[in-house]
Parts: structure tokens; sequence; C-alpha cells
């Protein structure tokens, strides 16, 4: 920008008189040995009157230079797909065998865990499956007996059977009485009614077995699952960012143990106030500066814009893709960013303080003048000009 300062020729009047007064104060003899000092005296005298002229009116030139208009945001870099690892039993840490940092590999073990109540409830599931299976086999105690005691009715029903025959003939040839030969009738059909009750007993027991076998099979299979679950592994090929908890800490269930994420990708995680959420869109680009990298300005792209804002922060998250040759691989590193709403290489430019709403004051034929303009882009400092100005326009700095 360039800048002028209107001077009164008046200056140099007093001027004049200061040192009229000054050199009819000092010594004659000391003004020609200390001409030196005169000179000091004069320079000093000069600025403190031209710095009196400064305050008067002064003016600018808007220039042409490329503007943007961003929306301010701040946030972290994170690491992608990165999750935490919950406790899905509880216990205590038996051993840790990595540290933050290492390289992961999906299946990876990170801790082992003690845990005294699955491993009894394992036990105790493991106790009922052996005796499950014992009593479902074919020569189980229980399958025996009801075993032996069908054989023994099946017995018992022949021979009632051969003996109510037996007494069938009999009655035929009037041999026997209808008393004797009802007695082994019905002794023989009750023979066949138990053998009928056993048979059903045993296949009915024999199937219960079977069942209970099968359940105390998938409660053993669950007990085991959880027993397995004490080793804490990882879900994804990445880097284990941090660990939670130590040797011969006790860990509950849902409790964080880890925290993983990729290795070799990362993105931003930003927070925009909720009145420029407006001016958001997919795909805009992003000039941002990291904490750890004061001195250089990275580039990215909004890649998701999330529609839940958070009511304390009053704010909105945004996701931002970067390159993979981003130097830093710490997630977490804390970053400012400006998101590109409005980009123009050649705009007509105002310092922002000269405009006063839609109108600046401009010097015409030697004459301050209050004129109308029209606005374009807008940052903090700088204003666009669209209309009302040009490139020789004097604007006035008005105090």
């Amino acid at each position: 920008m360039q800048a002028r300062t209107f001077v009164s020729k008046s200056i140099l009047k007093p001027v004049r008189t200061l040192i009229y007064r000054f050199g009819n104060k000092i010594p004659r003899n000391f003004l020609e040995n200390a001409w030196s000092l005169l000179v000091a005296l004069l320079a000093i005298l000069l600025s403190l009157l031209l710095g009196s002229c400064q305050s008067g009116d002064t003016y600018v030139k808007p220039e042409t230079k490329p503007l943007l208009e961003a929306v301010y945001a701040s946030g972290f870099l994170k690491a992608s797909d990165e999750y935490a690892v919950l406790a899905e039993g509880e216990g205590r840490i038996q051993e840790k065998l990595l540290n933050d940092g290492a390289l992961l590999k999906k299946g990876d073990a990170i801790y082992i865990l003690s845990a005294d109540q699955p491993d009894a409830r394992y036990q105790i599931a493991r106790q009922n499956f052996e005796l499950a299976k014992k009593n479902a086999a074919p020569d189980s105690p229980i399958l025996a007996e009801l075993h032996f005691s069908l054989n023994s009715l099946s017995t018992k029903k022949k021979f009632d059977s051969i003996n109510f025959v037996r007494f069938q003939n009999l009655m035929n040839q009037n041999a026997t009485t209808r008393v004797e030969y009802d007695r082994v009738k019905l002794t023989y059909e009750n023979s066949i009614n138990e053998y009928n009750a056993a048979k059903n007993r045993f296949n009915k027991t024999k199937s219960d077995l079977t069942l209970a076998f099968e359940n105390a099979r998938q409660q053993l299979l669950i007990a085991g699952d959880d027993s397995g679950r004490q080793v804490v592994r990882s879900l994804m090929d990445g880097r284990l960012l941090s660990t939670k908890k130590e040797v011969g800490e006790v860990v509950r269930r849902g409790e964080q143990l880890a925290l993983i994420g990729k290795s070799d990708s990362y993105y931003l995680q930003l927070s925009v106030d909720e009145q420029d959420i407006r001016k958001l869109q997919f795909g805009q680009k992003v000039l941002f500066k990291a904490d750890a990298f004061t001195d250089s300005v990275f580039e990215g792209v909004v890649s998701k814009i999330y529609t839940l804002v958070d009511t304390r922060q009053q704010s909105l998250r945004v996701d931002v893709n970067i390159p993979t040759t981003f130097p830093a691989s710490f997630s977490g590193l804390a970053v400012e960013a400006n998101i590109i709403v409005r980009e123009k290489k050649d705009a007509l430019v105002l310092p922002k303080n000269l405009v006063q709403g839609d109108s600046v004051w401009i010097e015409r034929e030697g004459k301050p003048m209050k004129i109308q303009i029209t606005k374009g882009i807008e940052t903090m400092d700088e204003v666009e000009i669209l209309n009302g100005l040009d490139s020789s326009s004097r604007v006035l700095i008005v105090k």
C-alpha cells in the first residue's frame, strides 16, 4: 500500500522562529565551535514538528493482490481407523507384551490377563461337560440301570405271554376256570404296559441326557472363548498409539486398555464454529499448520462434514484428508487450519479498518468525500472492493 502525508508549508515558519530563539540564547563562541550540536538540535526539532503533522489526514490506494476467504478451524492430527481396545473380561494385567509406538499385525497379542473368575467358570463348565458326556454315553450308569430294568420287563412280558397262550388253550379245552384265565390275561396285559412304559422312560431319559450333553458342550465352548479373550489382541495392522495399563493393574470389563490406529495414514479432526457451518462444503481446500512445524504450511481436503453440533463447544466436527507425505506420525498433534471458502487471484483490496459499513472516505479534488462501495471477499484484515473504487482512488484514513 502507498501512503502519503499532507504537510503544510507553514511548518517552516515555526522552525525558523525556534532556531532564532535558540540562537539568541546560545553564546556566540559556543556556536562557532559546536556546529554539530546545532545540527543535531535542528534535526530533533524538525522530527517533532513532522511528527505533529502526521496526525493529519492520510490516504491509501486500493491494491490488486490475491485474496482468500477462509473459515478458521482448530483440532488435532489423528491416525486413520483409530480405535480403543476395551477389556472384554475382568482380571489383572499379568504381562504387557508391547510398548507404545510398536508396529502391529492383525492378531498380535498386546496384554495377557490373569482372570481367576473366568478360569473358575471354565472349570465348572468343563466339569459339567464331562458329567453330561458320561451320562449320555451308551454305558452310562443311568442308561444302564434303565436298560437293565427294560430287559427284566421284556423277559417278564415274554413269560407272561407264553403263560397267557397256555391258559388260552386250556380255556378252549375247558381245562381251566374263567377266573384263572382272566387272572393270567390281566397279568400279561400289565406286563405289556410296564414294558412299554419302561421303554418310553428309557428313550426319554436318553434324549434328555443327549440334550444336556449338547448344552454342556456349548457352555464349555463359551467359557473357552471367555478364557481366550484374556489374551488382548490387535484387530488390525497398524501402530500401538498408547497403552493404558501396566503389569499388576486391575482391569474391569469395558475399560480401555490401549489405542490403535494406522501407521501410515492420518487425517485432521477439526472443530468449526457453528456460525461458519453454512460456508462449509465437501472437497474444499484446507491450509493448516501444526505446532510441531510452525514454519511450514500444509494442504488438505475436506473429506467429511458431520451433522451433529457439539452443544457444549458450539462447534461442528469436520474431517480433512491430508497427503501421506506429511512429515509427522504422532496422533494428537495440535493444528490450526483455514478452510478456503473463496479464492481470487486479482482482487482490489483495502484494509478493513478503512471501510465503514458499505462506504469509505476518499479525497477528490482536494476535498474529503464519503462514497458507497460494493464489498466482496472479506478477511480479518482486508476487504475486496467490487464497485465504487479503482486502483487510483485515494481512500482517506479517518481518525
